[in-house]
């Protein structure tokens, strides 16, 4: 009498294999592009961080009492250039810049810019990746009114 052998026939290995390698075909190119994705989240999160950056400067400007100031003094002694009346950052390193970056300002590849290119002016300073950024993938800041605004439209 012969035994009973166990286990998968060649056949049957075969079909798996298959089976598994067209299931990777086809579900593969789904996650490896997911870069564009990453950018739109690191311009989101950029821009988060200005907002509440001219927020705190604006706060600290107003918490002082003087309305003709034009810089504001945070706690960890970084002065701030700000337009009197509104306390709002300048678009400026010493501005804007120095109110996300600290003492050292927001030098491109540094600090807290690091990974954006900087471009200060004013009314409108612009923040973009530094691995594919454009003027369709970036932050702006406007420093005669303090808005956030944020262009993903070509985060590829």
């Amino acid at each position: 009498m012969m035994a009973q052998q166990k286990g998968f026939t060649l056949v049957e290995l075969i079909v798996v294999i298959v089976i598994l390698g067209i299931l990777a075909a086809t579900a593969l190119p789904r996650f490896i592009d997911v870069t564009g994705d990453a950018r739109t989240a690191a311009v989101n999160g950029f821009a988060g961080g200005l907002r509440s950056a001219a927020g705190m400067v604006q706060a600290r400007y107003f918490a002082t009492g003087s309305s003709a100031a034009t810089s504001a003094t945070m706690a960890d002694t970084t002065v701030v250039t700000v337009t009197a009346g509104t306390g709002l950052p300048t678009g400026a390193d010493v501005g804007i810049g120095r109110a996300i970056g600290g003492t050292g300002g927001c030098v491109t590849g540094a600090g807290a810019c690091s990974g954006f290119t900087a471009v200060f002016a004013s009314p409108t300073s612009t923040f973009q990746p530094t691995n594919g950024g454009s003027a369709t993938c970036e932050a702006r800041y406007n420093d005669t009114n303090g808005v956030v605004t944020v262009v993903a439209t070509g985060c590829n």
